[in-house]
């Protein structure tokens, strides 16, 4: 149904991954985001190559 892919940024296994989760979930850490809509792809790409973003920084193609 379709073409899938899968990536992983090899930061441990599901153990590590869950014990990480665990930890945030106990001390309230939560990720920071920011969004930036699709249609600007070359912001996406320019602004980490001029370490200017400061939190992880995904592309919304439903913008």
């Amino acid at each position: 149904m379709g073409a899938k892919n899968l990536a992983g940024a090899g930061g441990g296994g599901t153990g590590e991954t869950r014990d990480m989760l665990d930890f945030c979930a106990r001390n309230s850490i939560s990720a920071r985001t920011e969004i930036v809509p699709a249609r600007e792809a070359d912001t996406g790409r320019d602004r980490p190559a001029r370490n200017d973003v400061r939190y992880r920084f995904v592309l919304d193609k439903t913008r």
